[in-house]
């Protein structure tokens, strides 16, 4: 069955961040994930999910200076402190959310020795801390071209050279189709060929990074095909709506009408 969960950071934005949780429920949504909760109160997030029959899948440890720039801080070094502490911060909102998934991002870096190491430290770290908690650490290849130029990897290969690296069990890959289709393309074949090693799954369409439709990718055969593949967990739609969010929901009709 697929799995659809509304990105609240991109999906319903006319609305307070709160609301957009209702918004998904009534949209038939059961799972929702975001990019940062921290400026939310956790227990506040956790009981309008409740209310709301939503679980909540995956969100990012603190990314560093978001206005001024950065997209995440795991392969700086001059920046580990902050890291390790943003690990920890996420760490409670995911206890107190029943989130069982982060996202670790790693920043823009070049990809030298010096921030490779910085970064397999972290996300070593990260993972430990959360193991206890049966929580996983997920790392995302972003593409370079379009959205975050010198980001610190941009292909599923050198992603996986870093968990491999890590050697934590509870670390995974990210698998943003989007950002892949932008890198690599031949996206079948390669989520196949990836699917142990990914923890979670994004969409939007390309180009424009709106809702699948509206771009090349042909999700009405994609979606099934991953589904048929075996592929169990959520599907972000991590995609910014060409209008109206729930106008724009065509698309998803025949999986959020799904049961079982």
């Amino acid at each position: 069955m697929v799995k659809l969960a509304a990105n609240l950071s991109l999906m319903f934005t006319h609305l307070a961040f709160l609301d957009r949780i209702n918004a998904a429920a009534d949209a038939g949504f059961r799972g929702v994930e975001f990019m940062f909760p921290y400026e939310f109160s956790a227990d506040e997030i956790a009981a309008r999910a409740a209310r709301n029959g939503l679980e909540i899948v995956l969100f990012n440890l603190p990314a560093g200076d978001w206005e001024r720039g950065q997209r995440g801080i795991g392969a700086l070094p001059d920046q580990i402190d902050e890291c390790r502490r943003g690990a920890a911060w996420a760490l409670d909102y995911a206890r107190r959310l029943g989130c069982r998934r982060l996202h670790l991002m790693a920043g823009k870096a070049p990809a030298d020795p010096r921030n490779r190491r910085t970064l397999v430290d972290n996300v070593a770290f990260a993972a430990d801390l959360f193991a206890p908690h049966g929580i996983d650490l997920l790392i995302e290849p972003i593409n370079t071209r379009v959205d975050i130029p010198g980001y610190f990897y941009s292909t599923s290969e050198a992603a996986l050279s870093v968990l491999s690296e890590v050697g934590r069990p509870n670390t995974k890959l990210q698998y943003d189709i989007y950002h892949m289709q932008v890198m690599e393309g031949d996206l079948a074949r390669n989520i196949e060929r990836l699917l142990p090693e990914i923890g979670h799954i994004q969409l939007a369409d390309n180009p424009g990074r709106a809702e699948p439709g509206t771009g090349e990718i042909n999700y009405t055969w994609l979606l099934p095909h991953i589904d048929a593949l075996g592929y169990s967990g959520w599907i972000g739609c991590e995609y910014r709506p060409a209008g109206d969010t729930a106008a724009g929901l065509g698309w998803a009709e025949p999986f959020l009408n799904q049961t079982g």
